[in-house]
C-alpha cells in the first residue's frame, strides 16, 4: 500500500523500535489499576489485623502474613484507611501537610490502599509528593563501575573518576565471579583515592557478596531481592522471613543494605496471580519495610523493559518509587537500565528521579561506556554526562553529580591505578604493568587495555576469600607503601562499619566524610523556598568544568585594524555608473569581526562577491555603512548610492540581502538569513544575481535553504550581533578601496 513520505519517515524513528504492548491483565501485563486488584479494606479486632484488601486471616500468604504483622500499624490503620484516598493524594502534595503527618498515615495503609492513592495522581503530582516524601534532604546518586573483561586497574581508575564526579555510591559486579574479590578491591581503592566517604558494593551471589562485606572490601549491598507473590518468593526457596535474617546479617556485620524489587518481576517468572505490577511491587515495598532494611533499590530495575512497554507504565514506575518514599525508606529510584532506543523517552523516565529528587537518582548511572557495562547497560552512561550536566544547568536542580576537567580525570585516575599497582605488587598479587597503569588513565573502554592473566587473578580472588586476609591487611600495605592518605581514608571506612551511624535510613557520607542521613539530615520540604536548596557554592560547582562559551570567545580575532586589503578612502557618494553593485557591508565588517558566523574569512566572502558581479561583466564597489547594523538599512543605503539602484548589504556574521533603491528598507530582491550555511558558492551566486538584477534581467531567485540546526547558533549570532551593534557610529557611508 502507498503511503506518505512522512510517514515512511516517521517510520524510522528510533522510538519505533521500541515494543509497546497491549495489556493483558489476566496474566499481570497491566501496570497500575488493573481489574483484578484487590480493592482497600482492613478489619481490625482486639489491636489484630485479620482482613486486609479483601482477604481474611484464613487466606493470607506469607506475604500478607508478614505484612499484618511486623509492617502495618493497626493503632494507626483504622484511621489512616477511613481517609479517601483522593484527600490522602491532595495531602501528599500540598504544602501545608508535613512529610511526619503522611508517613503516620502511610504505616496504616495496605498494599491495595497505597496503590489507590497514588492511582490518583498524574506525574507533575507524584513529583511533587516525591519532593516531600524523600527521606533525605539533599538528593544523591550512585555508579556503575564495571567492564567486561574485570579488569582490576582500568576499575580503580574508572572508580576513582566516578567518585570525584561526586556519586555517593559505586557499584561493581563480575562477568566471572572468582574475580570478585578483586574487583571489590579496585573499586574501594579507585573510590577512596577520588572521594573518601564514598560506598561501594559487589553485587554477586547473597553469600559471597556478604563474605566479601564482612572482609571489608565493600560497605553496602541492594541484592537481597523480594517479590510480590508467594509463588515467585519461593521459587527462589525464600520467604520475607529469610529475607529479613539476611538483612539483620548484613547490618549485624556493619554493612548498610537495602532491598531490591521492582514492578514487572512477577510477570516476567510467570506468576503474577493477574495481579498489576503496581499493585506486588506494593506488597514489596511493605515487605521492606516490615523487614527492618532501610531502604530499597527499585523502579522497575530490570524488568522495566517490560513495564514502560504497558500504557502508563512509566507513571508506575514513578508511583512505586514515591509508594516506597510514603513508608519512610531510602529509594534507589532506579534509572539503571537502559530500555528504550529513543533518547526522548529515557531522558524523559529520568527526570521523573532527577526533578523532583530522589535519596538515589539512579541506583546505577553507567559511569562506563554501555558497550562496557556488565549489568546491561544503564540509562544514562559516560556519554551522557554533558546532556545531564546542561539538564542539571537548564533547571537548577542538583542531580548529585558535578562535572570534572580532563585534567582532573587524568590525574585521579592516574593515582588510583598507581595505588592499586603498588598494591598489588606490595602483596605478590598478579602483576599490574606501566602499560596497564596508562592504558587504563586514557582509556574509554576495557577494549583499550592489555590483555590481562585472568586465571592468575582468579588465583589471587581464591587466596582473598580462603585466607584471613581482610581489609586491614590492606590499609596495612598501602601505609607502608607511602599511600597514608588513601590508609586512612580506608581505615575511616572500616571505622564506620563498627560505629554503624551509616546504617540510618538514607545515610550517605558528605564530602567531609560526616554520615548525612535522614536522622540528621531529614527532609523538610514544605513549599517554595523550603527543603533542600542548592547553595552558591554547590551551583558554583554544578556549572564548572562544562564547556560553556564567553562572548570573548567569539570576539578574539577583534582589533582596530582592518584586514589586509582593506582600506577606508573617505565618504561614500552616489554613484553614476549604471554597471555598478556595490556591496555594502557593516561596522565591523573586516575590522573588528574579520569572519562570518561559521568562519568563512571576510576576504573570501567579498571576493566571491566580486567575482558573481565581474562574471556578469559589471563592476564591484564597496562602502561600509556605519550608523547602523541592521541589514535593512545598511542595504538601502547601498542601495541609494549605486549607479545602478542595486546593492548587496551583508553583516559581518554572514546574514546577506539583495536591494534595490526604490524598494522600502525591509523588502528586497533576494534575502538570505541563514548565515551558518554559506559557504563561497552562494556568495558568488548571491553576486552573480545581483548584477542581473541591475542589468535590468529577471534571475532565478537562488533556491532557499533551511536546517533547523541553525538555531543552535542563536547565542553566537546574539553576540556577534551586540558587538556590531556597539559599534555604530553617527557618520555616513565610507568608501572602501578593496584589493584581493
Amino acid at each position: 500500500m502507498k503511503t506518505t513520505k512522512r510517514k515512511q519517515q516517521y517510520d524510522q524513528a528510533l522510538v519505533n523500535q521500541d515494543v509497546l504492548s497491549q495489556e493483558a491483565p489476566e496474566i499481570g501485563l497491566v501496570a497500575l489499576d488493573g481489574p483484578n486488584d484487590p480493592r482497600p479494606s482492613i478489619r481490625i479486632v482486639d489491636d489484630q489485623i485479620v482482613e486486609m484488601d479483601g482477604k481474611t486471616r484464613e487466606e493470607f500468604d506469607f506475604i500478607d502474613e508478614f505484612i499484618v504483622k511486623y509492617g502495618i500499624d493497626p493503632a494507626e490503620a483504622k484511621r489512616a484507611m477511613a481517609l479517601d484516598s483522593a484527600e490522602i493524594a491532595k495531602m501528599l502534595v500540598d504544602i501545608h501537610v508535613s512529610r511526619r503527618q503522611l508517613l503516620k498515615i502511610a504505616s496504616g495503609l495496605t498494599p491495595a490502599k497505597l496503590v489507590d492513592v497514588v492511582s490518583k495522581m498524574n506525574v507533575v503530582e507524584i513529583m511533587m509528593a516525591q519532593m516531600k516524601m524523600r527521606a533525605r534532604k539533599a538528593p544523591a546518586n550512585q555508579a556503575h563501575v564495571v567492564n567486561v573483561l574485570d579488569n582490576p586497574v582500568l576499575l580503580a581508575a574508572d572508580a576513582a573518576e566516578a567518585a570525584l564526579r561526586g556519586f555517593a555510591e559505586l557499584e561493581t559486579t563480575c562477568s566471572v565471579a572468582r574475580c570478585a574479590p578483586l574487583s571489590a578491591l579496585a573499586l574501594m581503592i579507585g573510590s577512596q583515592t577520588g572521594r573518601p566517604g564514598v560506598i561501594t558494593q559487589c553485587s554477586l551471589e547473597e553469600a559471597t557478596e556478604l563474605k566479601i562485606g564482612m572482609k571489608g572490601f565493600t560497605s553496602y549491598a541492594e541484592t537481597v531481592s523480594v517479590y510480590g507473590t508467594e509463588s515467585v518468593m519461593s521459587d527462589g526457596d525464600d520467604t520475607p522471613w529469610s529475607k529479613s535474617f539476611l538483612a539483620s546479617a548484613y547490618a549485624s556485620r556493619g554493612m548498610k543494605m537495602r532491598f531490591s524489587s521492582g514492578s514487572g518481576s512477577e510477570v516476567m517468572m510467570g506468576y503474577a496471580e493477574g495481579m498489576s505490577m503496581l499493585y506486588l511491587e506494593a506488597r514489596c515495598i511493605w515487605l521492606v519495610k516490615a523487614g527492618g532494611s532501610q531502604g530499597t533499590q527499585n523502579g522497575s530495575i530490570d524488568a522495566l523493559p517490560l513495564s514502560s512497554s504497558m500504557p502508563s507504565g512509566l507513571r508506575a514506575v514513578a508511583a512505586e518509587n514515591l509508594i516506597t518514599s510514603m513508608l519512610g525508606l531510602e529509594v534507589a529510584s532506579g534509572n539503571d537500565t537502559h530500555f528504550s532506543h529513543s533518547p526522548a523517552r529515557s531522558m524523559s523516565k529520568l527526570l521523573m528521579q532527577l526533578l523532583p529528587g530522589t535519596d538515589l537518582v539512579c541506583s546505577g548511572y553507567s559511569s562506563v561506556p554501555n558497550c562496557d557495562n556488565t549489568f546491561a547497560g544503564s540509562t544514562m552512561d559516560c556519554d551522557n554526562y554533558p546532556d545531564y550536566y546542561a539538564v542539571q544547568r537548564d533547571m537548577k536542580v542538583d542531580g548529585a553529580i558535578v562535572p570534572i576537567s580532563d585534567e582532573d580525570a587524568i590525574a585521579i585516575r592516574l593515582k588510583a591505578a598507581k595505588a592499586l599497582q603498588t598494591l598489588f605488587y606490595t602483596l605478590d598479587f598478579p602483576e599490574i604493568t606501566d602499560e596497564e597503569v596508562e592504558a587504563a588513565v586514557y582509556a574509554y573502554s576495557s577494549a583499550d587495555m592489555p590483555k590481562r592473566n585472568v586465571a592468575e587473578d582468579i588465583k589471587a580472588g581464591t587466596h582473598i576469600m580462603e585466607s584471613d586476609f581482610n581489609g586491614f591487611d590492606v590499609v596495612k600495605a598501602l601505609h607502608e607503601c607511602g599511600y597514608e592518605e588513601l590508609a586512612e581514608n580506608m581505615l575511616l571506612m572500616l571505622k564506620q562499619r563498627v560505629a554503624g551511624d551509616y546504617l540510618h535510613t538514607s545515610a550517605i557520607f558528605d564530602d567531609d566524610f560526616h554520615v548525612v542521613s535522614a536522622i540528621n539530615d531529614e527532609n523538610d520540604y514544605a513549599g517554595p523556598s523550603t527543603g533542600y536548596q542548592i547553595s552558591d557554592s554547590r551551583w558554583e560547582r554544578l556549572l564548572r568544568h562544562m564547556d560553556c562559551v564567553s562572548p570573548d570567545d567569539y570576539l578574539s580575532a577583534a582589533n582596530a585594524d582592518y584586514i589586509p586589503g582593506i582600506e577606508e578612502c573617505g565618504p561614500a557618494l552616489p554613484g553614476t555608473n549604471s554597471d555598478e553593485v556595490i556591496i555594502a557591508v557593516s561596522p565591523t565588517f573586516g575590522k573588528e569581526q574579520t569572519k562570518t558566523i561559521v568562519d568563512l574569512p571576510h576576504n573570501i566572502v567579498l571576493r566571491e562577491l566580486a567575482a558573481g558581479i565581474e562574471e556578469e561583466g559589471l563592476t564591484p564597489r564597496f562602502i561600509k555603512c556605519c550608523n547602523s547594523s541592521d541589514l535593512a538599512v545598511i542595504a538601502s543605503e547601498g542601495s541609494k548610492l549605486s549607479g545602478s539602484g542595486i546593492s548587496i548589504g551583508i553583516q559581518s556574521k554572514g546574514t546577506t540581502v539583495i536591494h534595490q533603491k526604490d524598494l522600502v528598507p525591509l523588502d528586497n530582491l533576494e534575502l538570505f538569513p541563514q548565515s551558518p550555511l554559506y559557504d563561497k558558492k552562494i556568495y558568488r551566486a548571491i553576486g552573480k544575481n545581483a548584477a542581473k538584477y541591475a542589468k535590468g534581467a529577471s534571475p532565478e531567485p537562488i533556491p532557499g535553504m533551511l536546517d533547523i540546526k541553525t538555531r543552535f547558533y542563536m547565542l553566537k549570532s546574539t553576540i556577534l550581533h551586540n558587538h556590531e551593534t556597539g559599534k555604530i557610529e553617527n557618520k555616513k557611508p565610507i568608501e572602501l578601496k578593496v584589493a584581493f
